[in-house]
C-alpha cells in the first residue's frame, strides 16, 4: 500500500481463516493515512455483518463507518452520499449501490471487494474503471478461474492464507444417493449433541413438500423455511429464530451461501449437489465447521445418477479436498475443469481449445508489450514432432522418454502451472538460461524429464530465430521445414535408446545451429 504503484492483490484463504481480518487492518491503515475506504459485498446480509464488525473494531478510534444498502431510507442514503463526497465519512460499506454514479469520494485510497467470485466481469472491470489509481484488495475462498489465472500469470498479485484457526477441524464430506435413512441418521446425531442443521433445497416451488418429508423423517425436529422470495421481515424472523436456537433445522435455498456465521450449526445436507458449481459447494460446506465441534457435509445425488462430465468432476473434487485450507486447491481444480476463460473479455471460464495454451500466452504477452510501447520481436511458431519424446507422464510404457514438470520436483500444482506458463513465454536464449538457473536455485538439481522439457524449449527458440517452422524425427531421420518448403530431409544421425533422449536433443540442437540465424 505504500508503494508508488497501485495495489491489485487477491487474498485467497479458507472460510474463517482471517481474510476479513486482513481487510480490517488494511482499511485502518488507509484511514490513518487520511484516505477513505470502500468495502464492497455481494449481499446486503454480508454488508450488514461487515458494518457491525468494522464499527465494533474502530469504536475507540476517530474513524466514521457508514452502511449504504437498500435497508436505508432515501433520506439516510442522501446524507451518507453527502458525507462521502465531503470526506466526513472514512469508511463506507455496501453492495453494488457503491458503484452508482451518484456516489463520489473526496479522497478514496482503498477498495476491498469481498466474495470476489460472486461478482461478474463487467462489475469488476467497472470497479477498476471507477477506482483507477486506487489500491484494490480482493478477498475470496474460491476465486473464479479467470481471476485465479490472472494471479498465476502475474497480471495481479496474490497472497494465500493457509494456517487454520486453533481448534478447527476439517469437515467430513459424505457423497451418496438420496436416502432418507442417511438423512434421519445425520439429523438425529446432530440433535443428540444439541446442534443445528442446514438442509439446502434450492427449489422454492417444492420447498414446502420437502418440509413435510423432513417432518416425517424427524418428527421431533423444529423446522423453519428461508428463501429469497419471502417477505423481508418474515425472512429476518426465520433467521433470528435459527440464530437464537429456537429451530433445529433451517430448510433453505442458497441464501445461506455467504454472510451467515452460526457456530452451533455443524451439519449441512445439500439436496441435488450435482446442480451446484464447485465454488458454490465449497462455500456451502464452509457454513459448518466454524467451531471446535466435528462437522459433517452430506452431498445428496439422485439415486439413479451415474454422473458424467463436469458435474461428476465437481462432486469428486469437493470430496477429495476435504482438509483445512483446501480452498486454493479447489480453485485450482476448478481452473483445470472449466478453463481460464477470456482474460481480455467477459467469459469467467472456458478452455483455449482453438489456439492452444502456448500460442495464447505468446499473443497475450505481445499485446501487453505493444500497449506498454515496448519493442516486440516477431516470433515464428515452431512445431516439434519428435518420435522419441512425449510431453506427458505416462510415456515410459510407450517406449518414449517423457518431458514434463514432475510432482516430485515441483510439489505444488500452482508452481507447475506457473512453470509451464513461463516456458510458453520464453522468447530468447538469455531468458531460457535465466529460467533454468531460477529452477535449479529454487527447486534443486534438475531431473532428466524436466531437463528434457527445457531442452525442447531451447530447440524451439533456436528454430524460431532461424525461421524453421517444423522439426520432425522419424526412425533416425530429421525433417526441417522453413516457409512451407523442406530445407532438409535425411541427414541421418545415430539411432539412440530412450534413455539417451537428452543426447538426441543435443544433436538436434547442433543441426539447428548450423543454419543461418534469422535476423529480426
Amino acid at each position: 500500500m505504500e508503494s508508488d504503484k497501485p495495489m491489485d492483490r487477491l487474498i485467497c484463504g479458507d472460510v474463517g481463516f482471517g481474510k476479513t481480518e486482513v481487510a480490517i487492518r488494511a482499511i485502518f491503515k488507509s484511514a490513518m493515512g487520511g484516505k477513505q475506504s470502500a468495502l464492497l459485498a455481494p449481499t446486503t446480509v454480508l454488508a450488514q455483518q461487515h458494518y457491525q464488525t468494522l464499527s465494533e473494531r474502530y469504536a475507540d478510534y476517530p474513524i466514521r463507518v457508514e452502511l449504504l444498502s437498500r435497508f436505508k431510507t432515501p433520506k439516510e442514503i442522501s446524507k451518507i452520499i453527502e458525507g462521502v463526497k465531503a470526506g466526513s465519512i472514512d469508511v463506507v460499506v455496501g453492495t453494488h449501490r457503491l458503484i452508482s454514479g451518484d456516489v463520489l469520494f473526496k479522497d478514496l485510497g482503498l477498495v476491498v471487494v469481498d466474495e470476489e467470485q460472486r461478482f461478474g466481469v463487467k462489475q469488476k472491470e467497472k470497479f477498476k474503471e471507477l477506482f483507477r489509481l486506487v489500491d484494490i484488495l480482493t478477498l475470496s475462498a474460491t476465486p473464479i478461474p479467470r481471476t485465479l489465472y490472472q494471479a498465476l500469470t502475474g497480471m495481479r498479485d496474490m497472497s494465500t492464507i493457509e494456517t487454520p484457526p486453533p481448534m478447527r477441524h476439517s469437515v467430513e464430506t459424505i457423497v451418496c444417493g438420496y436416502d432418507e435413512r442417511v438423512i434421519r441418521e445425520a439429523i438425529q446425531r446432530e440433535l443428540k449433541r444439541q446442534g443445528q442443521i442446514y438442509f439446502l433445497h434450492n427449489r422454492v416451488k417444492t420447498i414446502e413438500e420437502m418440509k413435510e418429508r423432513l417432518q416425517m423423517i424427524a418428527p421431533n425436529a423444529r423446522i423453519v423455511i428461508g428463501h429469497g422470495q419471502m417477505d423481508k421481515s418474515d425472512l429476518e424472523e426465520v433467521m433470528h429464530a435459527f440464530v437464537n436456537g429456537k429451530a433445529d433445522i433451517l430448510l433453505s435455498t442458497t441464501i445461506i451461501e455467504s454472510g451467515i456465521d452460526i457456530p452451533n450449526a455443524n451439519t449441512i445436507i445439500i439436496d441435488r449437489a450435482d446442480r451446484f458449481g464447485l465454488a458454490d459447494l465449497y462455500q456451502l460446506r464452509g457454513r459448518v465447521g466454524r467451531s471446535h465441534h466435528k462437522a459433517y457435509a452430506y452431498l445428496l445425488l439422485p439415486r439413479d445418477w451415474m454422473g458424467t462430465g463436469e458435474a461428476k468432476k465437481r462432486v469428486s473434487a469437493i470430496k477429495q479436498y476435504a482438509e483445512l485450507g483446501a480452498g486454493f486447491k479447489i480453485a485450482m481444480r476448478d481452473l483445470e475443469i472449466r478453463g481460464a476463460g477470456n482474460v481480455l473479455g467477459t467469459a469467467q471460464s472456458g478452455h483455449i481449445t482453438s489456439i492452444g495454451f502456448e500460442l495464447y500466452c505468446q499473443l497475450l504477452k505481445t499485446a501487453v508489450s505493444q500497449i506498454k510501447g515496448e519493442k516486440v520481436l516477431l516470433s515464428i511458431d515452431c512445431k516439434l514432432d519428435l518420435d522419441f519424446i512425449t510431453l506427458h507422464e505416462g510415456a515410459i510404457a510407450e517406449g518414449k522418454s517423457p518431458a514434463y514438470l514432475t510432482a516430485d520436483y515441483m510439489k505444488e500444482t500452482s508452481w507447475r502451472i506457473e512453470g509451464y506458463r513461463k516456458l510458453a513465454d520464453l522468447g530468447s536464449i538469455p531468458e531460457w538460461t535465466s529460467l533454468r538457473e531460477e529452477w535449479n536455485d529454487r527447486f534443486g538439481p534438475i531431473p532428466d524429464s524436466v531437463e528434457l522439457l527445457l531442452k525442447i524449449h531451447e530447440l524451439k527458440i533456436l528454430a524460431s530465430q532461424r525461421e524453421i517452422r517444423l522439426i520432425q524425427t522419424q526412425a533416425g531421420k530429421i525433417i526441417l521445414k522453413r516457409n512451407d518448403d523442406y530445407v532438409m530431409v535425411g541427414g541421418k544421425f545415430p539411432r539412440l535408446t530412450t534413455l539417451e533422449a537428452l543426447s538426441r536433443v543435443r544433436e538436434l540442437k547442433q543441426w539447428i545451429e548450423s543454419f543461418e540465424p534469422r535476423l529480426f
